[in-house]
Order: C-alpha cells, then structure tokens, then sequence
C-alpha cells in the first residue's frame, strides 16, 4: 500500500465514490487525517456523519461553514454529477486556499476541463482531472466500502497548467486505495469511456426501457433469468449521474451508438439471410476477445476483411 498523508480532505458527495475514498484510505492505508463531507442535503451527510465517512458535515448553501471546510484543507474531491462541475467550483472558488488541490470523479472529462477553467480562470492549475473506474448498482453514503478501489484503475487527465508535485499528489492519494494509476488526454479519456462504459449503460438501460413498452412486459419479466440479470445490471445505476454523463459526452458517444448500430444491422442481416457461418464467425470472435480481455491479454482489432 503506498504512504499518503494529509491533514483534511474535503469531499463534495459522500456517497458510493467519496465515502469509499474516505474508508479506504481511513481503513487501508491507516490515514489519520480529518475528512470533511459536504453535501446539499442535511440527510445524506448526517448519515456519512453517523455511519463514521466524515468528520464533520457541511451544507453546500452554508457560507461561513463551508469557509471554515476549505480553510487549511490539503485535498477537494468533486464526488458528484458532472454536470454540478461548474457550479460547485464556482460556489467553493472564493473559500479555497491557493495550496489546495482540487480533484474530481467524474466519467466525462472534456467538459469537466472546460467547467474548471471557467469556474476557477487563472487558478485552474489547482485542479487535476481524475476518474476513479469504480463503482456499484447502489448509491449513498451506506453503499461505501474500503476495497471499492482495489485493483481498479484510476485515470488522471493533467492539464499544462497542472505543477507535477500536484499530479504526483493526487495519484499517490488514488494509489493509497490500492488503485492503479494511469493518465490520458480529456479526448482519449472521453473517447475510450464512451466505447467501454458509457455505451453499455445505454444499451442496458435501453433494453429494459423496450421490454417495459411491450405489451406483455410482465410476462417478460417474470421469466427473466441470469442472462437479463447480467445485462442489465448496470440500469440499476443512478439515472440522474448517466443523464449527465449522456449528455455531457455526446459526440464521442453518439459515435459509438452509430458504430454500434452498424454492428447490429451485419447481425441482423445474418439473421434475416440465416447466414449461420457470419454470425458463427463474429460470436467466436466476440468471445475470444472477451476471454482474452478477462486473462489479461493484449486484444487485436478485428480486421476490416472479417467485418
């Protein structure tokens, strides 16, 4: 487990992603420092309070509180919505200490750049871009837990403006859960999560939204078994975070909703035709890849010839 210490972080949504950065580096890394949670409901932080996630609890719309929050804090982490990016950075922008580093967690993160450099304009070199890959079906300060991190990969988007010591900061706090750390650009973050996450959760969400439409979706339903369970287990995920996160990355993924359109068609004119050979060759692809993917290996792009 890599050293990390801090005297206060203070974490914006003390939910799934910043409740379990507060356990794990509390519970795993052995952190003694004050973490300070912050939230737009009394509820949710009072039970990040009780539950022992936080220190001490902050309402966003308390001025002095939030005030005293930032003062002297080491880290910021945005743990919530992409799109309350902006207006989160803006409300914390007079409060925060020029040694501070601000982070987020957001899945999206071309627009995030661009939120920061409006909200904080000459001090954006205090904030680094970050999205931790983690996550589970439940939300809340309850769904929190200290291995959420554990061998999962964290991606940070360094902006020129970025000094290397902070970098180097936020990713020894991502390495102190046992996460591993890599960087990307905003357009190749942007682009590869649109592909691999973004995508699915559409896909899922749609899938559940047609059967609901039929007319004997009860029916559907009741026979639903582990196959429809995996699929869909990520349409249990928050509407309102993959509403924000449609919309905030809406060219790359609108690419990948076409591309994947096209797929769909080869498949269904295998189908149409009974071309049990094309459909044979692209689901043994498929699964090798996938198999592939699951062990570690390095993943070939399918050949144009084989499309």
């Amino acid at each position: 487990m890599a050293a990390f210490s801090f005297n206060k972080i203070v974490i914006f949504g003390v939910g799934l992603i910043g409740g379990s950065l507060a356990r794990a580096l509390r519970e795993r890394a052995g952190a003694t420092g004050e973490f300070v949670g912050v939230g737009r409901s009394k509820k949710s932080v009072e039970r990040a309070l009780e539950i022992g996630l936080i220190d001490s609890a902050v309402l966003l719309d308390d001025d002095r509180a939030l005030e005293l929050a930032l003062r002297d804090a080491d880290f910021v982490l945005i743990a919530a919505p992409v799109a309350q990016t902006e207006p989160l950075l803006r409300r914390i922008a007079p409060f925060l200490d020029p040694r501070t580093i601000v982070t987020d967690a957001g899945s999206t993160k071309n627009d995030v750049v661009s939120a920061a450099r409006a909200a904080l304009g000459d001090r954006v070199a205090q904030f680094v871009p970050g999205h931790p890959i983690a996550g589970r079906e439940s939300s809340g300060p309850d769904a929190a837990i200290p291995d959420l991190y554990v061998d999962r990969n964290v991606v940070l988007c360094p902006l020129p403006e970025n000094s290397a010591d902070a970098v180097d900061r936020v990713a020894a706090m991502w390495l102190a859960t046992g996460a591993s750390v890599h960087r990307m650009t905003p357009e190749q973050h942007d682009g590869v999560f649109a592909s691999v996450s973004h995508l699915p959760h559409v896909l899922s969400f749609a899938l559940v939204e047609m059967i609901l439409q039929a007319p004997d979706a009860a029916l559907k339903f009741s026979f639903a078994a582990g196959g429809f369970r995996d699929f869909t287990r990520i349409a249990a995920s928050s509407p309102e975070m993959w509403r924000d996160v449609c919309i905030a990355n809406r060219t790359a993924l609108l690419t990948e909703i076409d591309t994947y359109t096209n797929v769909l068609a080869r498949f269904r004119q295998a189908i149409d035709t009974a071309d049990g050979a094309a459909l044979e060759t692209a689901f043994e692809r498929s699964r090798t890849a996938r198999s592939e993917w699951q062990q570690g290996g390095a993943i070939k792009a399918a050949d144009e010839s084989a499309q």
